[in-house]
């Protein structure tokens, strides 16, 4: 049975999109079968896998509304992984889907009928709490929470933690939190250093080890519809990707404690 980790944060801009392909492709470089699923309607997964979403014939979308079956909509990438992709019109499927069946449990049950055929799939998932984020949660076993290492950090970390709370109790009680990985971190910036600290003083149980630096190449390689380790294998991003990888790998979930509130 695969891993279905959730990689989502409800502040934007925090790195959710380039940990989830960026792992994909560290992960399927180590040798295991990975499928990406984009649920955000932007499709910036999708577009960094080096799919070009006019192209496609069926996304995430198609599925979420029962209009096709995930088999159709998963296509392999250049880069040893495979997507789930998305489309602009996914936006629209929050009003569609207010008047299906189980509607929070649309992607859950479509991951079910290929859940054999990989080892681990990430959901890239969007920068809001909506219909596409509870799917996500509902059909995950595990949750990533990339956190980025600015003043603003803590903000929303508790409504996140609710929100994953109460999926827990209704809709998905194999439901367990991963950890939290600092992203875009600035070693040389005090700010950063402070809120490292107290992610580490808050979260000491649940916190990533490796840390995922601002680079250069890391911020240059969506713009050529690659994962980071395609473009730059040697860079600082590349590295720190393929040690949270191996990290997440060693992790289990297993008798984690929960994390605290903040306040």
């Amino acid at each position: 049975m695969a891993r279905i980790i959730a990689i989502t944060n409800q502040k934007g801009g925090v790195g959710k999109t380039t940990t989830a392909i960026n792992l994909a492709s560290s992960l399927a470089h180590a040798g295991y079968k990975v499928l990406l699923i984009d649920t955000d309607p932007q499709g910036n997964a999708t577009v960094g896998s080096g799919i070009a979403m006019r192209e496609l014939e069926a996304t995430v979308y198609e599925v979420l509304l029962g209009e096709t079956s995930i088999a159709q909509a998963i296509i392999p990438t250049e880069y040893k992984f495979h997507i789930l992709p998305s489309h602009p019109d996914l936006a629209g499927a929050q009003v569609e889907m207010t008047q299906l069946e189980a509607r929070d449990q649309r992607l859950d049950r479509a991951l079910s009928d290929i859940s054999e055929g990989f080892d681990i799939m990430l959901i890239d998932c969007p920068p809001v709490l909506n219909v596409l984020t509870i799917n996500a949660l509902t059909a995950a076993t595990e949750v990533l929470i990339p956190v980025q290492c600015e003043y603003y950090a803590l903000e929303g970390l508790t409504s996140l933690m609710e929100t994953i709370r109460r999926v827990q109790q209704g809709l998905n009680p194999k439901l367990e939190i991963l950890g939290l990985v600092r992203t875009m971190y600035d070693g040389r910036n005090n700010l950063a250093i402070e809120v490292s600290e107290q992610l580490q003083e808050h979260f000491p149980d649940n916190l990533f080890r490796t840390l995922i630096p601002r680079n250069v190449r890391l911020a240059e390689a969506p713009s050529y519809g690659k994962p980071v380790l395609e473009y730059d294998q040697q860079c600082a991003g590349s590295q720190a990707y393929l040690a949270l990888a191996s990290e997440l790998l060693r992790r289990n979930t297993v008798n984690r404690k929960p994390l605290r509130n903040i306040n």
